[in-house]
């Protein structure tokens, strides 16, 4: 999977300005997609042809009154416990301080690739200070300012260096690779261990492509699935789930080599901000989709309980209005073994093809009396849709005005496909392009 690379620091000291200067991009990110808009502390990166994923631990600071160093501290020791290289980044404005020590020294410790950079270094006078962050015992500090782009070149030339290379390997058919996420405490374990038991078949342990990851087989109806990342998710007391802010992360290392994600919500808190944030990232990496609302044995029943409850999930996560619903006690096992026919039905719709003909018809439906209206005062024409991969399924439109297309009419065109062809669990992705 993608190499994760952290920024840690003290607070103020630009871990946000050099995430931003790296990632190219502005750290908000609004997607057009109603109900998608949101913060991000994460992104894919690619520099000089290398791709890994960038995280702004920043932006992951826990809520407490707890005193700032205690808060650094168990920040930074998140980052190292997820990343696969780490960028210690200080101030060279304010100069050496007792927290950047006692960060140093807990970096020191870990067995993590590490990079050194001192920030906001752009004069002579500064550059003179850069001698006062030798005494911490690290590699050599290099010298940037994240706000002007200076250094940057040389500091990501040493990162890439130090980080494995991502190659995407193709993904079998004939097994489904399936990530349990959701927040501490939500009941992943409970679901794992429930599934396993419930076929009483040979468990293998494969060793995962991730640090300390192990991806359980899982054989049930003559089906095989992958259970990603399952020895991270029964880890007890480990520092990251004390931090619920940090779910999103430890999300990201399962998501990127799963088909179908099974994303746990606690029925009896229901959905948080965090459950938005790996259910959007998710969506975004075009992943099948199953939200299990784990716990109902909790839920005190009445008249259309289920009904209410499935209407509060779909109006708090609007953009998974394909991913299916289904009510679990993971501890009690009830309904926990349909998961996995709700996850083939998913994995099927991931890999349907549409025949172009047959496509083509149905689209002509579609689009007839319901045109995307005029662009530049000139009509928007489509000549013909056809469907050039899955895993998600994804359509490509030729038309004359590609840039015409407006969003609102592209969720059209999509609702559309979904009432024709079905797709439910999977997001469908439509690209516009010029003929000819």
């Amino acid at each position: 999977m993608k190499p994760i690379v952290a920024i840690v620091g003290r607070p103020n000291v630009g871990k946000s300005t050099l995430f931003n200067r790296i990632s190219g991009r502005r750290k908000a990110i609004v997607d057009d997609m109603p109900g998608v808009t949101r913060d991000r502390n994460y992104i894919d990166v690619t520099w000089d042809d290398r791709t890994f994923t960038l995280i702004d631990t920043g932006g992951f600071e826990p809520e407490s009154k707890e005193d700032i160093l205690a808060q650094m501290r168990e920040q930074a020791m998140l980052a190292v416990e997820e990343a696969d290289l780490i960028i210690f980044l200080a101030d060279g404005k304010e100069g050496l301080t007792p927290e950047d020590h006692d960060v140093a020294d807990l970096l020191r410790r870990s067995e993590k690739p590490l990079v050194f950079a001192v920030n906001k270094i752009d004069s002579q006078k500064r550059m003179e200070g850069l001698y006062d962050f030798y005494s911490l015992g690290l590699s050599e500090p290099f010298p940037v300012s994240a706000e002007h782009g200076i250094g940057t070149g040389e500091l990501m030339e040493r990162v890439l260096s130090l980080i494995p290379e991502y190659r995407e390997e193709p993904l079998s058919e004939d097994l489904t690779r399936l990530a349990v996420i959701g927040r501490p405490n939500v009941g992943k374990s409970s679901l794992i261990n429930k599934l396993l038991g419930y076929e009483r078949v040979i468990v293998s342990d494969i060793p995962g492509t991730t640090r300390d990851a192990i991806d359980t087989l899982l054989t049930a109806n003559d089906k095989k699935y992958l259970l990603i990342d399952t020895a991270g998710i029964r880890k007890k007391g480990r520092v990251s789930q004390k931090l619920e802010k940090f779910t999103v992360v430890q999300a990201l290392r399962s998501m990127e080599r799963c088909d179908v994600v099974l994303l746990l919500i606690d029925a009896v808190e229901g959905v948080t901000e965090q459950d938005t944030k790996v259910a959007g990232y998710a969506h975004e990496k075009g992943k099948g989709c199953v939200i299990v609302v784990n716990k109902w044995d909790l839920i005190e029943k009445e008249t259309k309980t289920y009904e209410k409850y499935v209407d509060d999930v779909r109006f708090k996560l609007k953009y998974l209005a394909y991913a299916p619903v289904i009510s679990i006690s993971a501890l009690t096992g009830q309904r926990a073994v349909k998961v996995l026919d709700v996850v083939d039905s998913v994995f099927a719709e991931c890999n349907k093809r549409i025949g172009t003909g047959v496509l083509n018809r149905a689209f002509e439906e579609m689009t007839k009396g319901h045109l995307p209206g005029l662009f530049r005062n000139r009509t928007v024409k489509f000549y013909y849709i056809t469907q050039t991969t899955v895993k998600p399924p994804t359509f490509t439109l030729f038309t004359n005005f590609p840039e015409g297309i407006h969003f609102s009419y592209e969720r059209y065109l999509e609702n559309k496909l979904r009432e024709a062809f079905g797709f439910e669990g999977t997001p469908i992705r439509l690209q516009f392009r010029k003929r000819g």
